[in-house]
This record gives C-alpha cells, sequence and structure tokens, in this order.
C-alpha cells in the first residue's frame, strides 16, 4: 500500500508544472496579440469610442424613413449609402423633397412634422436612408470627437465640398479636410511616384511571368527588382531619400516590365493583379486619411498642457493664499443701471481675453459688471485668477453653477454646466437638388443652463451673453439701447441655415419653414421680456417632450429646443457688426475682421489650440495677460 505512494506524490507536481507552461505561453501570446491589435485599432478608430476629454454615452439613434405615417425607425441596411453614427456626433441622411417628409403644410407657412427620437447614440450604428439621398444634413457637436465609419473609396482630395457625388469631405471628415488641404507640404516626390508605378506593373505581371516555361531568369530578374524598389521605397518618401544608384535600378525596371509585356500572357490576370494593388493602395490611403483626422480631432478635442497647468496651479494658489483676497464691490453685482454682461464658459484663458477685449474697447469700463458662470472643478481657479487680475475698473463675479443649483432648484436635481454648443450642419446648397455643391456651417446655440439666466440674475432687466470664443473690437455701448420692439432676444440672423433645413428635428411644433436660424456668440437678453413670455418655461416643456436618455442626446437638444423655444422672439441685429467663421473659414479677409465689433472664432480651430488658424490668432493673442506670472510658468507662448 505505501509502495506507490511515492510515484504518485512525484507524477502531481510534474502535472502541474505541464499545466502552468501551457497556462504562460498562452498568456504570452495573448499579450503578444494585444499589443499588435490594440494600438492597431486605436489608429484606425475601430473602437467603439475615442478618447477624449468630452466623451458621453452613446446607444442608439432612430431615424425618419419619410414613409408614410412619420414614425421613426431603423431603417435597413443599404449598400453603398451608408452613415455611421458615432461618438456624440450625430451624421444624418434626411429627405428633402415633398414626398418623402410627412409635413402639415398650411397656407401661413407653418409646418409641423412628427416627433423624432433624440434619443440614444451609438459608435457603431449605421443609419441608411430608404430612398435615394437628395439632401444630406450632418449636426455634429463639434467639440466632440466624430469620426465616420462610411466607404471612402473615393479620392480623398476629391471629397471636398462641392464635389459631384454629393459625398463631401466635411460630410465625413470635417474641419480636418480644410485644414489639411491649407497645411499640404509640397513634396519633391516624382522619382518616388515613378518607383512605384513600376513596382506595380512588376507585381501585376510577376505571378503571370513565374508560370510561363523558360521564363525561369525573366521571373527571377523580376523578382530581384521588385525586392530592390521595396528595399528604396522602405526607406524613402521624398527624391532626396533615394540612393545614388536608384536610376540604374529604375532602368533595369524598364528593360524586365519591356520583356514581361512582350510574353504571351493573359491580360486578364494582369488587370485582377492591377485592381487588387489598386484596391490595396486606397485602403492604405483611407487608414492614413483616417489616422491622420483622428489626430486632429484629438488635438482639437485636449485641452492644452499649458491650460491645465494654469487651472492647476491658480487652484493650488487659491487655497494657499489668505481669506481676504478677495475684494468684490458686492454691490453692483445687482445694480441694474450698469451693463451687465454674462460668460458660460470652463475655459479660463478664453472667458478673460473676452472680458479683456471688452472692457480695453470700452468707454467707460468702470460701469461694466461680468458675471462669469462656470463648474465646480474651475471655480476656484476662475476665482483666484480674477483676484489676482485688474480689468480697468470692471467689475467680476465669479459663480459656481452647482452652488446655484443646490440654492435655488426645488427638485435638488443637480445638472451639469451646459455652455453655449456647437454644431457642424452640412447640406446642399440648393435642399432640392443633389447636383449642388456641398455647403457646411458652424452654428453656436445656447446650452440648456442659459435658459435659467431669469432665475440667477433675479434683479436685473437687461444683459449681454458673450461666448467664450469671441472677442470684441469696439465700444458695445450701442447695444444696450438697442430698441427690441418686443423681442426677448437681439442677435444675429444666420441664413445661410433656415428651420426648413432642420425640420425633421422640431416634432409636433409649429414653424414657420423660411426662418433664418440664428447664432448665439453675441446675445442681447431683455430679462423682464423673457419672464413674461415664459421662455424657460417653453424650454423646459420642449425639452421634456423630446426624449433625450443620455448625455449625449440631452446636448444634442440643445439645437432644436432653443429654436423652437425662442421663434419669433428674436429682434436682428445688423450682421456687420459680427464676423463668424473665424474658427473653421480661411477665406475671410482682414478687412471685413477689421471692420466688425465682434470676431467669433465658431468651428473646431479655436485660437488658443495649436490647430488654430494662424492669420487670425493675432486678433486673439493681442489680449493675452503676458505679464502674469502664472502664464510664465506654464509656458505660454
Amino acid at each position: 500500500m505505501k509502495g506507490p505512494g511515492p510515484v504518485a506524490s512525484a507524477v502531481a507536481p510534474a502535472g502541474k508544472r505541464r499545466w502552468r507552461c501551457v497556462a504562460a505561453t498562452g498568456a504570452a501570446l495573448a499579450l503578444v496579440f494585444f499589443s499588435v491589435v490594440v494600438p492597431l485599432a486605436v489608429l484606425l478608430g475601430l473602437h467603439s469610442r475615442f478618447p477624449s476629454m468630452y466623451l458621453v454615452d452613446e446607444s442608439a439613434v432612430s431615424v425618419y424613413d419619410g414613409s408614410e405615417g412619420g414614425s421613426w425607425q431603423k431603417i435597413p441596411s443599404e449598400e453603398n449609402d451608408v452613415l455611421q453614427v458615432n461618438n456624440t456626433g450625430m451624421e444624418l441622411v434626411l429627405p428633402t423633397s415633398q414626398e418623402r417628409t410627412n409635413t402639415n403644410t398650411s397656407q401661413s407657412g407653418m409646418v409641423t412634422v412628427g416627433q423624432p427620437e433624440l434619443g440614444k447614440l451609438n459608435g457603431n450604428t449605421s443609419i441608411h436612408p430608404a430612398l435615394p439621398t437628395q439632401q444630406a444634413i450632418v449636426l455634429e457637436n463639434s467639440l466632440l470627437p466624430n469620426i465616420t465609419n462610411i466607404d471612402l473609396k473615393d479620392n480623398f482630395e476629391q471629397g471636398l465640398p462641392g464635389d459631384e457625388n454629393g459625398k463631401s469631405c466635411q460630410l465625413q471628415f470635417g474641419s480636418y479636410c480644410h485644414w489639411s488641404v491649407e497645411h499640404k507640404e509640397v513634396m519633391n516626390d516624382s522619382t518616388v511616384k515613378t518607383l512605384k508605378d513600376q513596382l506595380f506593373v512588376a507585381r501585376a505581371y510577376y505571378p503571370s511571368i513565374v508560370k510561363l516555361d523558360g521564363m525561369e531568369k525573366l521571373s527571377r530578374e523580376m523578382k530581384q527588382n521588385i525586392q530592390e524598389h521595396e528595399h528604396m521605397l522602405s526607406e524613402a518618401i521624398s527624391d532626396a531619400d533615394l540612393p545614388k544608384l536608384h536610376g540604374v535600378n529604375m532602368g533595369k525596371m524598364d528593360q524586365t516590365i519591356t520583356a514581361a509585356k512582350s510574353c504571351a500572357i493573359e491580360c486578364i490576370n494582369v488587370e485582377k493583379k492591377l485592381k487588387q494593388l489598386l484596391d490595396m493602395t486606397e485602403d492604405e490611403a483611407l487608414f492614413h486619411a483616417r489616422q491622420s483626422a483622428y489626430l486632429y480631432r484629438l488635438g482639437v478635442q485636449t485641452l492644452p498642457k499649458s491650460l491645465h497647468c494654469l487651472s492647476m496651479r491658480l487652484t493650488v494658489d487659491y487655497f494657499k493664499a489668505s481669506d481676504d483676497m478677495e475684494h468684490s464691490d458686492t454691490k453692483k453685482f445687482e445694480n441694474p443701471q450698469l451693463q451687465h454682461y454674462v460668460i458660460f464658459s470652463t475655459n479660463l484663458l478664453a472667458s478673460s481675453i473676452t472680458i479683456n477685449s471688452t472692457v480695453v474697447n470700452s468707454e467707460e469700463s468702470a460701469n461694466m459688471v461680468f458675471h462669469l458662470m462656470t463648474d465646480a472643478q474651475n471655480f476656484y481657479a476662475f476665482k483666484n485668477w480674477f483676484i489676482r487680475n485688474s480689468y480697468m475698473g470692471a467689475t467680476i463675479s465669479v459663480l459656481n453653477f452647482e452652488d446655484f443649483q443646490l440654492k435655488n432648484m426645488s427638485n435638488g436635481n443637480v445638472e451639469q454646466l451646459s455652455p453655449s454648443e456647437e454644431f457642424r450642419i452640412t447640406s446642399h446648397s440648393n435642399a432640392l437638388t443633389l447636383n449642388t455643391p456641398m455647403r457646411t456651417e458652424y452654428v453656436s446655440m445656447f446650452g440648456h443652463s442659459l435658459f435659467l439666466l431669469p432665475e440667477m440674475f433675479s434683479d436685473l432687466k437687461r444683459v449681454i451673453v458673450l461666448e467664450d470664443d469671441t472677442i470684441v473690437q469696439k465700444d458695445l455701448s450701442f447695444l444696450w439701447n438697442i430698441d427690441m420692439k418686443g423681442k426677448v432676444i437681439g442677435a444675429v440672423h444666420f441664413c445661410r441655415v433656415k428651420f426648413l433645413q432642420l425640420r425633421a428635428y422640431f416634432p409636433d411644433f409649429p414653424y414657420d419653414s423660411n426662418s433664418c436660424i440664428w447664432m448665439s456668440g453675441v446675445s442681447v437678453i431683455d430679462l423682464d421680456k423673457w419672464r413674461e413670455q415664459d421662455v424657460t418655461g417653453i424650454h423646459h416643456r420642449i425639452l421634456q417632450k423630446l426624449r433625450h436618455d443620455t448625455e449625449a442626446s440631452w446636448r444634442f437638444a440643445a439645437l432644436p429646443v432653443g429654436l423652437l423655444a425662442l421663434q419669433d422672439l428674436i429682434h436682428p441685429i445688423e450682421g456687420q457688426w459680427v464676423q463668424f467663421g473665424l474658427g473653421h473659414e480661411y477665406g475671410l479677409t482682414h478687412g471685413a475682421i477689421r471692420k466688425a465689433a465682434i470676431l467669433h472664432y465658431n468651428g473646431n480651430m479655436k485660437p488658443w489650440l495649436e490647430l488654430g488658424i494662424r492669420r487670425y490668432r493675432k486678433y486673439w493673442k493681442r489680449y493675452l495677460p503676458r505679464a502674469e506670472p502664472f502664464m510664465i510658468d506654464c509656458n505660454f507662448d
């Protein structure tokens, strides 16, 4: 009984060691696999969400199918007509012809449509139009990443707005298209391109030459030439990178290709191989385009290191300082006789430059009061900054949005700060015709938090709301004397986009299809009229009617809710006072910029970003407080 004991005890550990060895090998293989696949997935943008400081939840989206009954449903896939909903941006294909819209149009021009589900967003959800596309409108929160996984086989450069097939580069890649064209480097690579052409032709002929009897020498020479070309091209991007003897190799390859063409081979095989090589090349070009667009968007979304440093240093310094730092004149905060400006922002430097530019160009800065509404995360940095810096006698009040909600909201629900939102809208110039150029506009609209203005400033009668991506070049006193003619808001009408183009987002509400939308870069608000018209209540009721289950759809709802709640309540301000487009449009003239009272950097390329449009950045940088020690410590340029 005791004999087998030692043998059994010796066998068990050996088995365990074998299993441990197998497990270790499997773990090592898995580690190698993921170390290769995961970085590739990141570069290709194949993961369901992209890393960003503004990333939010997503799930499915429903789309109006244009059928009778006005139902909103997921539409089955159709090849070659695909758009993706990705992250928090929304890319939708909308109907335009009267047969495809479930609209009831009265003689007065008022239109109502069925209720959509703004609903949920999903990074992998495809949306396909059930009928041939007549108009494509893209609404995308421009502060958030949105790289579409759609079939982009057409030439990337030809995909710029206005291409004949209607598939605009802007529709696919957003403002990256203009940025890439403006920053395209002219390379001296004509010889490299010739080498690549030779290589493609040789690869196309090689499989057929190998199969021919008596052509062993030619096949060996072709194989050797292909390998030499591949070696040269693996280390060369421009002609200057090529080795000195590249001309000899090109001559040898020419002779080899000529000999291959003289052989009796079936052309269909060469054609198939050339098509395969063409598809591979297009896929490679698409990969690099997507990778570049993703990296561009990552640069747009990422908070610059210097700004993060500034915020952190100011926050730490605030708690180190004594309690007697604050010296604001609180009586001015509620004095309706003064000029009150309101800014909702989480960007310290941008909002301070907006204030500085307004004060510098004002004739009576001592009568100006700025109310800065920010979130709890940035509150102490904002507070410390405006304690340390003075603005020609202007009074600055920094407010915490979360504190306001806790003190004043009866339901006890605390929502995050929702400053102005930006949307990218891409459509055909003529909504009824497909063969018209694609046009892209960046539209800013009040966030949900701004609809609490009457509760925030109960003692004030009129305020001017400025966005933090604006700068002021002239005295704004004239805005305080505008006759609003009974309207609630004075703002610039933006007639490049009309209600008709956004009709699918206005559920069960009447609207004038010919009305222009408005831009919220600068807005004069009559708070008494706001309270009289109960705009806050209207906003709340419309928002409740629209389904918004996620943060992404809640933010997206700012566009239709803001337009509907304030329709017929906007008094138009003369457009020449405000110059839009400095954050996305390269063609603006310096003469037009200098004439404008207000510059609005709407778009992705903000002036505080490295990717901002350089020729417009000087107008913004002239108001930088360069003497601030923390600016120097955080390496601001």
